[in-house]
């Protein structure tokens, strides 16, 4: 059902003539019906966390945990760029007067804390300031379900 503001419910109402008593009396209805919506508490927000899944179907990366970033570049553009952008974005910070007084060192801190315009301007959009977990899979599907429950308890 669409939903439409009191006032111009009351201004309806007024424009066909009812009285004004009437008039009153629906529009603080409406009012106290709007209130106790917006007073309704909603339960909280799931919280996410970002990972990146490597495929490793050869194993050629080792066993250690890897962190990383997720980003953006223009879809026609090469991946082999990605790198040279963000040192774009991280030259032009460090040039200006706050970049002088604290400059990027480590692709870490660019990621951090140089703001999104000077790596857009490079075109590249950084999804996540601080790294997550990359997990490494061998791309292949279990053919029996005992292995898909790894880490998980059974019920």
């Amino acid at each position: 059902m669409p939903k439409i503001d009191v006032n111009k419910v009351a201004e309806i109402l007024k424009n066909n003539e009812v009285d004004p008593k009437l008039l009153r009396q629906i529009v603080e209805e409406m009012n106290i019906l709007t209130q106790a919506e917006a007073n309704e508490e909603k339960p909280p927000a799931i919280k996410k966390q970002w990972a990146i899944l490597i495929s490793d179907p050869d194993g050629h990366l080792p066993e250690h945990d890897f962190v990383g970033w997720v980003m953006q570049i223009p879809e026609d553009d090469s991946v082999a760029t990605t790198q040279d952008r963000i040192f774009k974005g991280v030259y032009e910070y460090n040039a200006t007067r706050k970049g002088r007084l604290n400059p990027a060192k480590t692709i870490g801190e660019a990621m951090e804390y140089i703001p999104a315009k000077h790596f857009k301007e490079a075109d590249l959009w950084i999804k996540t300031k601080t790294p997550v977990l990359m997990l490494r899979t061998d791309n292949e599907i279990p053919k029996d379900e005992s292995h898909g429950n790894r880490g998980r308890k059974s019920s």
